[in-house]
């Protein structure tokens, strides 16, 4: 179905692959429009609990395809109809209501790692060339990264980091909160977690937390968060999730929560 991309269910996991290892998993336009059609057909799948992305072979993604040269990121679109193709990919992965994990096995840079940046989990391999070259390719950051990178890291640190369009240490981007793991097999640590949610968590509860939690970066006050945790709890607790939570609690097993993603109402349409 895809050309670019292979994708693997398991479990209630979906694995997304970039799949042109040949090309160190080099981004295309092709790939983004692929990106977008798997992210949305997942975030209706009741199917799916979690998604992870990760590189197939020895790269997550090496940047931007340069293969053309000189005129890759040149467009005959006038500069008002223009939008950016990564910005849109990454506008969709905000846009999703359950859990996605980035599991960056292998160099990323450029859109190889701003892709991840609205992803909720980064896990890094240890020791990988990742950084944001912009500066050094004459370009800008792309993929939403001006929002969302200083929210993860801080002003400062992103400033420096896209300033210089240095290579990052691994351990700096932990350290910096760019990524929370370090790991020698980023993919197995994406799977341990991704099992912790599909096997001991209920599907509407955290796609109720995924999206409290991006929407309230743009609020200025608790009170928005407040009001929708209110609603939420509501629903929550005259629904069956909250029952079985607590039941299987008291009866030491372990939770078989039957509401799907789908049967949560959207706390958070704001049309």
């Amino acid at each position: 179905m895809y050309k670019t991309i292979r994708t693997e269910m398991d479990k209630g996991i979906l694995t997304i692959f970039l799949n042109r290892p040949e090309r160190m998993n080099a981004y295309t336009h092709e790939m983004a429009r692929e990106l977008i059609d798997v992210y949305q057909n997942a975030d209706e799948d009741d199917q799916v609990r979690v998604i992870i992305v990760a590189g197939e072979g020895r790269a997550f993604c090496a940047g931007m395809d340069l293969e053309s040269g000189g005129d890759t990121f040149a467009s005959t679109e006038s500069m008002e109809d223009y939008r950016d193709g990564g910005g849109q990919v990454s506008l969709t992965v905000h846009n999703l209501k359950k859990p996605i994990i980035a599991a960056i096995n292998g160099p990323a840079v450029g859109i190889g790692l701003t892709m991840t940046l609205p992803m909720d989990i980064r896990i890094v391999k240890q020791g990988a060339k990742i950084g944001f070259v912009f500066a050094k390719r004459g370009i800008g950051p792309e993929a939403c990264s001006g929002w969302f990178l200083p929210r993860l890291v801080g002003v400062g640190k992103a400033l420096e980091w896209m300033y210089t369009g240095r290579y990052i240490p691994t351990v700096e981007a932990l350290e910096a909160g760019l990524v929370q793991y370090e790991a020698e097999d980023a993919l197995e640590k994406a799977y341990e977690i991704a099992n912790l949610i599909t096997e001991e968590t209920a599907a509407t509860s955290n796609r109720f937390v995924r999206q409290l939690l991006w929407n309230m970066l743009s609020e200025n006050t608790p009170l928005a968060s407040h009001l929708a945790e209110s609603k939420f709890l509501y629903w929550a607790g005259n629904n069956a999730d909250a029952k079985e939570g607590v039941q299987s609690f008291l009866e030491k097993r372990p939770p078989q929560f039957p509401l799907k993603n789908t049967d949560m109402p959207d706390f958070f349409n704001k049309n």
